[in-house]
């Protein structure tokens, strides 16, 4: 099937797995020594630091997940916030940096198979690329569970590693504690931010996770805190027992430095053990990397801005051909020198957590009534801010090989939105009406609200029922001035009459009879006029806003919202459900502000539509 929809079958379990294994590889089993080169024992610093920039960037693509579980991840939220220009050079960015990187946890296993058995690298990473495809091809709940078992024995290892190495740690290796200038600590954390990439790979597998509003949030949050834990701990101890071994010249760079610090402290058997554990590092790195690379040429595809080929799912739900070529490009770069990819792919990742950044700010300020998330970042706009100054001060400190490389890879994105999917992209983003507020033109229609609404039906699991059907039908008024409860009534005889088969008069009479009767506002904000029409006309729903409010009584002075409910006897069924569903939905926290603040008589409808009730 050709852009199909993908199975829910990750929990959270998978999801902190899948996020702890994509980071824990190189960056731990590696990179020191290069980290150490460079700025000496302070690289436990930089790693730190590395680690709360990514925290602002996870807390916004927390949110923006939480809102839009879609495939495609960052790509979904940039395209959906920023634009299609910006959506595709992320999503083709982000693909090859995955890919590129999961490519590398494969080749840097070289240095670790020597400990267990002696084979070609190449040969053994290209054997691994197959098996994780077909492992993937399977399923995402096979993926996902193979995962589990990876992360578990890496962390074990992990565990016994630190348990022992604090006794053998020397102070006199942390002095002097910076050795190249504190310059040389951002350089650092720029070098190291790899490490933190696969909280990417995470929103991307949105779309097949169960509960994703709360699952993906918390499980990239965990993780992110026991990974960040686990580099301070392991940098520190290895830095303590290793000291200037770990490399005072590039020529002598230690490039297995955590087995060698595990040599000193546990012995040939925790060598092996941290040797069997940095390669099962990196191989769930490299199969979430295929695992979650394949999906942002699948969202490309469903909005049409790469060829809809690689939309293409299996019977088993899986992107297969999107699989399929990210597994070609991944067997492509293991014979090829990836250190310098490494580093673009290190500041491609730092471009994409900016874009998170800037998207979180455009879909709050931009005022899209059905951007809904279940979680929200938390001292909004400042760890936006935050995080955006302190990625662009870190971009500065980058190699300016890699920057150009990733401006290549960003180049790559542009020519294919121009050429490709520029005549073919039909979605709205958030950035339009932030012009149109800041304007007062109008550069947004209903689209993209209609789409979040869609997406927000699929995330809750909300099935439409016959009430669904009457708001969707329903007539709306709208009502600027301050108006008496008659003037209402006669709008509504005007509005709805030939709708009923009524004379407006009769309407307006049945109207003021049941008012008589007893008051129909039931709050000072809501009420609810129902009348029965003896004929056996259908159900109808009228909504009303006033945002002046209407005069019902004395005691009900502004009334803002009124749902007026009109049916035969043989309707009251569906009038008394129409009274319980309404009163479920205007008691929520929300229900007010959002009445009043919807632009478009259709955001009227979200507000009720999208509503919290029973069903």
């Amino acid at each position: 099937m050709s852009g199909g929809q993908l199975k829910k079958e990750l929990g959270m379990l998978d999801i902190f797995s899948l996020a702890t294994g994509a980071m824990i590889s190189s960056g731990l089993f590696i990179l020191p020594g290069l980290a150490y080169f460079t700025s000496g024992p302070s690289m436990i610093i930089a790693y730190v630091l590395a680690g709360l920039l990514a925290f602002t960037g996870v807390l916004s693509q927390a949110e923006m997940v939480s809102a839009m579980p879609k495939a495609g991840g960052t790509y979904f939220f940039v395209t959906r916030s920023m634009g299609p220009i910006f959506g595709t050079i992320d999503g083709i960015n982000s693909w090859f940096s995955i890919t590129l990187k999961s490519s590398f946890a494969l080749v840097g296993m070289v240095a670790f198979t020597k400990l267990v058995v002696d084979i070609d690298i190449r040969l053994l990473a290209s054997v691994f690329v197959i098996i994780f495809l077909a492992i993937n091809m399977i399923g995402a709940k096979e993926a996902g569970r193979f995962q589990i078992i990876l992360v578990a024995g890496m962390l074990f290892f992990l565990a016994i590693f630190i348990a022992m190495g604090f006794s053998h740690i020397d102070i006199n290796n942390f002095t002097p504690f910076v050795t190249n200038g504190y310059q040389s600590v951002f350089a650092t954390t720029g070098l190291v931010f790899v490490s933190y990439g696969g909280l990417l790979k995470i929103a991307s597998v949105a779309e097949e996770t169960k509960n994703p509003t709360h699952n993906i949030p918390f499980g990239m949050i965990y993780s992110l805190v026991v990974v960040v834990i686990v580099y301070a701990l392991v940098t520190f101890i290895t830095t303590g027992i290793l000291g200037s071994s770990l490399g005072t010249t590039i020529s002598n760079v230690n490039q297995t430095p955590v087995t060698d610090a595990a040599l000193i402290t546990m012995g040939r058997w925790g060598q092996i053990a941290l040797g069997i554990s940095a390669m099962l590092a990196f191989i769930s790195t490299a199969n979430a990397g295929i695992m979650s690379a394949s999906r942002y040429p699948l969202a490309l595809s469903r909005d049409e801005l790469v060829p809809k080929i690689f939309g293409k799912t299996s019977k088993a739900g899986t992107p297969i051909i999107a699989l399929l070529i990210t597994a070609v490009l991944m067997l492509l770069a293991i014979f090829v020198d990836l250190s310098v990819l490494v580093k673009a792919a290190s500041t491609v990742i730092i471009y994409t957590y900016i874009f998170s950044l800037v998207s979180v700010i455009i879909l709050r300020e931009s005022s899209v009534e059905n951007y809904r998330p279940k979680f929200k970042s938390p001292l909004y706009p400042w760890i936006q801010i935050v995080g955006i100054l302190g990625f662009i001060f870190i971009l500065f400190e980058m190699d300016l090989e890699a920057i150009f490389i990733s401006f290549g890879l960003g180049l790559v994105g542009f020519l294919t939105y121009w050429f490709y999917g520029k005549s073919k992209y039909k979605h709205e983003y958030a950035v339009l009406n932030l012009i149109s507020k800041i304007t007062n033109r109008e550069f947004f229609s209903a689209n993209l609200e209609t789409e979040l609404k869609n997406i927000i039906r699929e995330r809750d699991d909300i099935v439409t029922d016959k009430f669904d059907d009457l708001i969707e039908d329903s007539i709306i008024i709208d009502i600027e001035e301050k108006v008496e409860v008659s003037d209402l009534f006669e709008k509504i005889g005007d509005e709805v009459s030939h709708k009923i088969g009524l004379s407006s008069k009769e309407m307006v009479t049945l109207l003021y009879n049941r008012e008589n009767e007893s008051t129909t506002a039931i709050s000072p904000f809501i009420a609810i006029p129902h009348i029965v029409i003896d004929e056996e006309y259908p159900f109808e729903i009228v909504l009303v806003r006033a945002k002046k409010g209407i005069h019902f009584s004395e005691e009900f002075p502004a009334v803002k919202s009124v749902f007026v409910l009109m049916g035969s006897k043989k309707e009251r069924n569906m009038h008394l459900r129409s009274i319980s569903f309404i009163a479920q939905i205007t008691q929520q926290a929300m229900f007010e502000d959002r009445w009043l603040k919807a632009k478009k008589l259709t955001s009227l409808r979200d507000v009720i539509l999208l509503g919290k009730r029973n069903r």
